[in-house]
């Protein structure tokens, strides 16, 4: 296909996805048929450079959903389909008293991107006036959901957030969770599983993984969402590198556009502050000297999930890393997923016994994260393997299509992007890497 080709049905994929009505994209047909958090935010880049109305009604459609906290779910159930479980009746997120009075949502949250994301709006759109308008009336309302997570979601107050579900952060099933698994014993709910009927069970989380999902949810719901309660209870409580990147990097991205604004001394402090005690904190405790990376921290039982991620190089994209630890992440980076064997970037340590190239999180491709990565290798200047991420994402897609995610293996013979076809956030952040 054509380059040209590729960015038509791009397009096509992102308009077909759009709820006109509602004003929110779904990120693909039948398996998600609702708005996610993060999925959003990269969407709307996606719309920016060829529609900025359907950019910005994507982010309003989000924060329309917001708590009275500031918190900002995972999901916003605007529409009703029986094509997904768990549902809007399973999360019940009516629970807590400042959730959301008029929209349906989940609990729980995914990786904070909307700061840097209205950055990314603001440089890609032509009408600066009417773009930083729309961010003016919208930036308060990230600065709160930034408020909530080091408010509500900090209980040591280090700088660093909790997550306490595995979907909170954005890479569900990820080896990493194994060992936090091994230490739960929940109850086989009964329920009827929606995803596998769109994509290849292989593919997917397995029943008893659905179990132990289900169970996180429900202990939340028993204490009615109270961060408190779930802090003190929750058997599940990870740092979670690519969250508190994403933290990060948008906080910057918040005092650069506060600075263009003018008149929020108050809240570029404030900002700043976080910043300085969080990139500090990140260092010390989220770097692995010897895996040569960084990686989640299980706050319940206070130690390192050691283990390599897709989510161990997120801190470059937010200038985390200091010049002599940025080396070693990508020396990382290079020699155990860079080989001659793989595309890059897979989601999981191809050398791990864990490694799953078919499976969701346990080892294939994402399209989202090869867009972090490149963008922070870009930062550090590392303009060579930089190329070869944004080459492989580009290779991949020219050969398979806009798919969830790819099999990171060079020899695959057979079709290699799996879960959903039509996917958003490949759709979109594929228009964007084109231009970058």
């Amino acid at each position: 296909m054509t380059k040209e080709n590729l960015i038509q049905t791009a397009k096509t994929v992102l308009n077909n996805n759009f709820n006109e009505d509602k004003g929110f994209t779904i990120p693909c047909e039948g398996l998600y048929p609702f708005q996610w958090n993060w999925d959003s935010g990269f969407i709307a880049i996606g719309f920016a450079h060829y529609d900025a109305v359907k950019a910005k009604r994507e982010i309003e459609a989000l924060l329309s959903a917001q708590w009275e906290n500031g918190f900002l779910p995972h999901i916003v159930f605007h529409n009703d389909s029986d094509t997904y479980f768990p549902g809007p009746e399973f999360h019940l997120s009516k629970l807590h008293p400042l959730a959301s009075k008029s929209h349906r949502t989940t609990g729980m949250t995914q990786p904070p991107v909307l700061g840097f994301v209205l950055k990314e709006l603001y440089n890609i759109i032509d009408d600066k006036v009417d773009t930083l308008n729309f961010i003016k009336a919208n930036i308060d309302k990230v600065f709160d959901n930034h408020k909530h997570f080091y408010t509500h979601r900090d209980p040591n107050q280090e700088g660093l957030v909790y997550i306490y579900h595995n979907w909170e952060s954005g890479t569900d099933n990820s080896p990493i969770w194994d060992d936090i698994w091994a230490t739960m014993d929940p109850p086989h709910y009964k329920f009827e599983r929606r995803d596998t009927t769109h994509v290849d069970p292989t593919q997917r989380p397995s029943n008893r993984e659905y179990d132990y999902y289900l169970h996180l949810i429900e202990i939340a719901k028993a204490h009615n969402y109270d961060d408190a309660k779930i802090a003190e209870l929750s058997p599940f409580l990870v740092q979670d590198p690519l969250v508190n990147s994403m933290l990060i990097k948008s906080n910057a991205a918040l005092i650069e556009l506060y600075e263009l604004i003018g008149d929020n001394a108050d809240k570029i402090e404030t900002l700043k502050q976080w910043q300085t005690k969080a990139i500090a904190r990140f260092n010390e405790k989220l770097f692995n000297e010897k895996l040569g990376a960084y990686v989640h921290y299980d706050l319940r039982n206070e130690k390192q999930i050691e283990f390599i991620t897709s989510s161990s190089f997120t801190p470059l994209f937010a200038g985390i890393p200091n010049e002599a630890q940025a080396k070693i992440v990508i020396d990382t980076l290079t020699s155990k997923f860079g080989t001659e064997a793989h595309y890059l970037c897979a989601s999981f340590d191809p050398e791990s016994d864990r490694f799953n190239p078919k499976k969701y999180w346990r080892g294939p491709i994402w399209i989202n994260l090869n867009w972090l990565l490149y963008k922070g290798l870009k930062t550090y200047d590392c303009t060579d393997l930089a190329k070869r991420v944004k080459d492989d994402s580009m290779t991949l897609i020219q050969k398979y299509g806009f798919y969830e995610y790819f099999d990171p293996r060079k020899d695959v013979k057979d079709n290699a992007g799996y879960g959903g076809h039509n996917f958003s956030w490949s759709a979109a952040l594929f228009l964007d890497l084109l231009k970058s």
